[in-house]
């Protein structure tokens, strides 16, 4: 298994995650691609010390522009993992 640090990218900070945090007690965090649901589960459980019940993930193509001398370029792909954490559990982000 990878280290959590390959595994987590980032926890996302958006208005639609403040409301799932709020409402049901789920994180949106940004994963490495590879990364598995198992893998994702056990690092988010190391690194934070919090209980995980379930985990959903989502993956994104990166989007499509044109710079200024008509060259397209492609932002890269990625994936984000929505994580539910068990009742009473919770991530601290400040």
């Amino acid at each position: 298994m990878k280290h959590e640090n390959a595994v987590l990218k980032a926890v996302m900070q958006t208005e639609k995650g403040a409301a799932l945090q709020e409402r049901q007690n789920r994180y949106m965090v940004r994963v490495d691609r590879a990364a598995t649901k198992p893998e994702i589960k056990k690092a988010v459980e190391d690194f934070f010390n919090v209980t995980v019940t379930a985990v959903n993930v989502q993956n994104y193509g990166g989007k499509k522009r044109t710079l200024r001398n008509r060259r397209v370029v492609q932002a890269p792909d990625w994936k984000r993992a929505i994580v539910t954490l068990k009742a009473g559990d919770k991530i601290d982000l400040l």
